[in-house]
């Protein structure tokens, strides 16, 4: 059933803490509450998409019978499609649009993604990514009578939280100001449902174990095998090459084969520089997100920076070992399987010992 609300919620709500019972969690929904279609709009980036997925588990097992949509960049659409909870995925395409501002094309986009949220009446939206930009679709959207906006009220510690996004929430949501990732969309939800999210956090279903383990791409991979996600946008995100050398000798000394991804060409000749260094190791040829399911799922370890891969890596609970460098591990380390292993910290660069250690470790974990 559907429940009308005729006054809109206004005043920040708390997320709740896990030490509250449910029914001290301070909410304005009425007990009836049950939505029939919730709106999430969460953009970008990869890791944040993935980070945002534990959400629709949270919601629907609340709420089983509801529909719930989801409004992501349109490069991400085909991994969002891996949780079956999510009815209709939504493009957004606000960097390509920049660059065609003027083009009829570029409208006729904007058109539909107007059209889309526009299409049903939400009887929520929650908007996780607390930009002016994703505030601004998310207040776009259709809803029932009071249907409530619910959006970050504060930035949490390094996020590029903008706070005129707040003016378009009905429901702004205030948070610790150091939350994880997953957490922090997860409180969101939270502050519609009233119950603490269960953990340990749930991300990709049964077809995403699957996905790509027979893609031509990856017919001549070798029987045992360690990907290095070597490459991420920060210069000062990167583990030091001396370091990747000496941890994929070792590697290769066990019988392990290094392989090297990358996404452009600085990045595919620093695998070269890499693989140089390591015997038998091989640079891969380029690859999309999802063809990446496939090299993760047979890998016997994988082993990165904090970027989006690693972050996937850990979100199937393969065996993944998460270098630090440059960035607050407890933004974004994976800390619901032992199979996941998180070294370093904003400043404190590990050794190669540390991380030899954490992926032996990690390989030695049940699943």
């Amino acid at each position: 059933m559907r429940s009308s609300r005729s006054e809109r919620m206004t005043q920040p709500l708390m997320a709740p803490a896990d030490d509250l019972a449910p029914a001290s969690y301070p909410h304005a929904l009425p007990a009836d509450f049950v939505p029939a279609r919730i709106l999430i709009v969460k953009v970008s980036s990869l890791g944040d998409v993935v980070h945002n997925m534990p959400l629709v588990h949270d919601l629907r097992a609340h709420w089983p019978a509801c529909e719930i949509d989801w409004v992501v960049e349109e490069g991400y659409v085909d991994l969002v499609r891996l949780l079956p909870e999510v009815s209709h995925v939504i493009p957004f395409a606000l960097r390509r649009w920049r660059k065609r501002f003027y083009q009829r094309d570029t409208w006729r986009e904007l058109a539909a993604l107007r059209d889309a949220i526009r299409a049903r009446p939400y009887d929520a939206v929650l908007e996780t990514q607390g930009l002016l930009k994703t505030a601004v679709v998310a207040r776009t959207a259709a809803r029932v009578a009071g249907a409530p906006v619910v959006g970050l009220a504060n930035a949490t510690q390094g996020s590029g939280y903008e706070p005129a996004a707040r003016l378009f929430y009905t429901a702004p949501v205030t948070v610790p100001r150091q939350t994880h990732s997953v957490r922090r969309s997860r409180l969101l939800g939270a502050a519609l449902t009233a119950i603490t999210p269960p953990e340990p956090p749930r991300f990709f279903g049964e077809r995403a174990r699957s996905l790509h383990i027979e893609d031509p791409l990856w017919a001549d991979l070798p029987a045992r095998y360690a990907v290095c996600f070597h490459a991420t946008a920060g210069a000062k995100k990167r583990w030091p090459v001396p370091s990747w050398h000496a941890l994929g000798q070792r590697l290769h000394a066990e019988g392990l084969t290094v392989l090297l991804p990358w996404g452009n060409e600085a990045e595919r000749r620093d695998a070269e520089t890499i693989a140089a260094g390591i015997p038998g190791a091989r640079v891969l040829p380029r690859f999309s997100v999802m063809q990446g399911f496939g090299l993760i799922n047979r890998a016997e370890v994988v082993i990165g920076v904090d970027t989006g891969l690693v972050h996937i890596a850990a979100a199937l609970c393969r065996p993944t070992v998460e270098i630090y460098t440059a960035t607050w591990r407890w933004k974004t380390e994976g800390y619901w399987s032992d199979r996941i292993a998180n070294v370093g910290d904003d400043g404190i660069v590990p050794s190669v010992d540390e991380v030899y250690a954490a992926a032996t470790r990690v390989r030695g974990a049940e699943s």
